[in-house]
C-alpha cells in the first residue's frame, strides 16, 4: 500500500514548487491536510488491509502528514520573509530627496504689516489698547471736539447703525476719551483696528481700512516729540532714513494739526500713479491733542499736553511694497496675496 502514499507525496512536492505566496500555500495546506484533504482520504483504506498490515500503513500516513506539515511550515516562513522584504522595499523612502512642500497658509499682508507696526511702537515704549468697532457717537465725534454740524457726522460719510447714536467707528481715535476716562497720565498707547467710512472706492481709498492711532499724554509733551517719534517710527518701518514732510491741516481733535507725507518709494519722488504724480504720499494725520479733549477727559491743559496721530496700514504697505491699488487687498486674488 505504499503506492497511494508515494503518489500523494510526489504530487504535493510538485505543487509545492509552484507556490509563490502565503495565501496560495494556505490553499495547498487545506488541499492536503484539511478534513477532506488527500492525506486524510487515505485513512478509509486501512479497513481494506489485513490486520497485520494496518499498523505499518498507519505509520506511513502519519509520516506523510508530518512531511507535508513540515514542508508547508518551512516554506511559509520563507514566503512571509520575502513578502515582508517586498513590502519594505515598496515603502522605501529616499530621505535624501527634498520634502514635498505643503501650503500651511499665512497671515494676510495687511495683518503682517499691522503686526510690524505694533512691534515697532511697542519697542518705542507704547502699550497696545483695543476698542470696539461698533462705537457710540460721543466717543467717535462729540468727545473728540467735532462740532454738531461737522460734515463727517453726516449720514453720507458715516455708517450709522441706529438713530445717529451708534455707528461703525470711522477712526481709531475714538479710543481717546475711553483712555482718559479709565487711565491717568502718562498715557502712551497705540490703538490698532479696522475703520469704516462711507466713501467712494478708488485705487487709493476704500470703505473699510485698517488704522493705527498713536496717543501720548503727559506733562511737557511737545510738538518736537511728535515729529521725532514719527520720523523714528517711519524710518524703522522702511528700514532706512525716510524723507518726511508735514503740512498744516485741520482736525477737530488736535491743535495745531498736520498731515504727514512720505516721499513715494514707488517712484522715489518723481511722480507716479500711486502718489498722483506728487512725489509724496500722505501716511498720517497728526497734531497736538486739543485742549478741549483734555478738559473733557478731566485733565488741565495748562498742566498736561499730548500728541496723537493716525495712519492707514494699507497706505503704508502700498508705499513699502510699491502696490498701486488698495482694492487688491480685498479682492482675495491668491496670485497677489501669495507674493507676501
Amino acid at each position: 500500500m505504499k503506492a497511494p502514499v508515494h503518489q500523494i507525496k510526489k504530487a504535493f512536492e510538485e505543487e509545492l514548487l509552484r507556490i509563490e505566496s502565503v495565501s496560495a500555500l494556505e490553499q495547498l495546506k487545506i488541499k492536503y491536510l484539511g478534513k477532506k484533504g488527500a492525506v486524510l482520504a487515505l485513512m478509509p483504506l486501512i479497513r481494506d488491509l489485513e490486520p497485520s498490515e494496518r499498523p505499518a500503513f498507519g505509520e506511513q500516513i502519519n509520516a506523510l502528514k508530518q512531511f507535508v506539515l513540515q514542508r508547508i511550515e518551512t516554506l511559509a516562513k520563507e514566503l512571509s520573509y520575502q513578502e515582508m522584504l517586498s513590502k519594505i522595499e515598496s515603502e522605501r523612502i529616499d530621505i535624501t530627496l527634498p520634502g514635498a512642500r505643503t501650503f500651511v497658509g499665512r497671515k494676510h499682508p495687511i495683518m503682517q504689516m499691522l503686526d510690524q507696526m505694533i512691534d515697532i511702537l511697542l519697542s518705542m515704549g507704547f502699550s497696545v489698547q483695543y476698542s470696539s468697532e461698533i462705537e457710540d457717537e460721543y466717543y467717535n465725534y462729540e468727545g473728540l471736539n467735532y462740532p454738531e454740524d461737522h460734515p463727517a457726522r453726516d449720514m453720507q460719510d458715516t455708517f450709522y447703525i441706529d438713530d445717529k447714536r451708534t455707528l461703525l467707528r470711522s477712526h481709531c481715535t475714538s479710543i481717546q476719551q475711553h483712555l482718559l476716562e479709565n487711565h491717568s497720565p502718562p498715557i502712551r498707547v497705540v490703538a490698532p483696528g479696522k475703520c469704516y467710512r462711507n466713501e467712494t472706492i478708488t485705487s487709493r481709498s476704500h470703505v473699510f481700512f485698517y488704522q493705527v492711532d498713536v496717543v501720548y499724554i503727559d506733562k511737557g509733551v511737545s510738538f518736537a516729540d511728535l515729529l521725532a517719534t514719527q520720523e523714528d517710527f517711519y524710518s524703522k518701518v522702511f528700514n532706512q532714513k525716510v524723507e518726511m514732510r508735514v503740512r498744516p491741516s485741520y482736525f477737530p481733535f488736535v491743535e495745531p494739526g498736520i498731515e504727514v507725507d512720505i516721499r513715494c518709494t514707488c517712484c522715489q519722488g518723481k511722480g507716479c500713479v500711486l502718489c498722483k504724480q506728487a512725489g509724496y504720499l500722505e501716511v498720517a494725520g497728526a497734531g497736538m491733542v486739543h485742549p478741549n479733549i483734555l478738559k473733557t477727559g478731566g485733565l488741565d491743559p495748562d498742566i498736561y499736553s499730548g500728541y496723537a496721530w493716525g495712519g492707514g496700514v494699507e497706505r503704508l504697505f502700498m508705499l513699502l511694497h510699491q502696490v498701486e491699488d488698495i482694492r487688491l487687498f480685498t479682492q482675495n486674488d491668491v496670485r497677489f496675496l501669495a507674493q507676501f
